[in-house]
């Protein structure tokens, strides 16, 4: 399902969740790289937020001794600590210069490689896990990016979808005003019609449970998860520890309720048919 905005180049890691200030700071990148938008901002550091995304998926499907593909990994944070659960975990994305950037130096992330979403260069049934964490709104084809996650997953695999929710108040991927971008999370923009939407926008989706439905429709998988889930204030938590843990307290028990669907994110797991056994690593 792909927008009637411009197409948009196959994405980085998607927009990261608020991290700690410092060199990393994504407001900093996406100003220094601007000409990427489209991309996303990968993600630079390393916190409580991402590691809360990783334990959601663990909670649902198992992730240790599995083969795991992570699309858009940007700069490979995410393949670095799944690969510690451990996993065998390899990443791609469109961007070479992201690419480069996290298999560099003493410190760099192995099989980080570079290639579009929708033509993936791995043999059917590849992967036990194939993640994809805010990465959907930001590809030319959506639909066609499902469809070839779900040929390198061998059957009884899964695929993790992020992705943003569009009834969370803020659109988090910045707006575009005037002709320039600007970074930051505007409020009720995604509440405006998809005509209004898409010009301040246009350079990531956000999804309702509607939009996700029509997207799965016909896909050889079956749906095992579909939620919302909330952010988890780590730059608030940084500032105001009091604060950041009452938002996280409040706002996590909230995904339990139906206020979930007001959270930031879907979080969607697909099964593909077939043996529910995984290749140990």
């Amino acid at each position: 399902m792909t927008t009637p905005s411009e197409a948009r180049p196959t994405r980085a890691c998607g927009a990261p969740e608020p991290d700690h200030a410092g060199q990393h700071d994504a407001r900093s990148f996406a100003t220094e790289h601007d000409d990427k938008v489209a991309l996303g901002v990968p993600s630079l550091v390393w916190g409580p937020g991402q590691a809360r995304r990783i334990s959601l998926i663990a909670d649902r499907i198992p992730l240790a001794q599995r083969r795991i593909l992570d699309i858009g990994c940007g700069v490979g944070e995410y393949v670095r600590h799944l690969r510690a659960l451990p996993a065998s975990v390899v990443g791609i994305d469109v961007d070479v210069q992201r690419v480069l950037a996290g298999a560099q130096g003493g410190d760099g992330v192995p099989d980080l490689l570079v290639g579009a979403a929708e033509a993936l260069p791995f043999a059917a049934s590849a992967f036990d896990v194939v993640l994809l964490n805010e990465v959907i709104e930001h590809v030319q084809d959506d639909r066609a990016t499902l469809e070839e996650a779900l040929r390198v997953l061998r059957p009884g695999g899964h695929i993790v979808i992020y992705a943003p929710n569009r009834l969370f108040p803020f659109e988090t991927h910045g707006v575009y005003w005037r002709g320039s971008y600007r970074f930051g999370n505007y409020p009720l923009i995604n509440y405006l019609p998809n005509v209004l939407r898409d010009q301040l926008v246009p350079h990531a989706r956000a999804y309702t449970r509607g939009d996700i439905t029509q997207l799965l429709r016909g896909l050889d998988a079956r749906v095992l998860a579909h939620t919302a889930v909330y952010p988890s204030f780590d730059r608030i938590r940084s500032r105001n520890n009091a604060l950041g843990r009452l938002l996280q307290t409040t706002f996590h028990q909230a995904e339990e309720t139906p206020l979930r669907w007001l959270g930031l994110s879907h979080l969607v797991i697909l099964e593909k048919p077939g043996d529910a056994g995984g290749a140990a690593v």
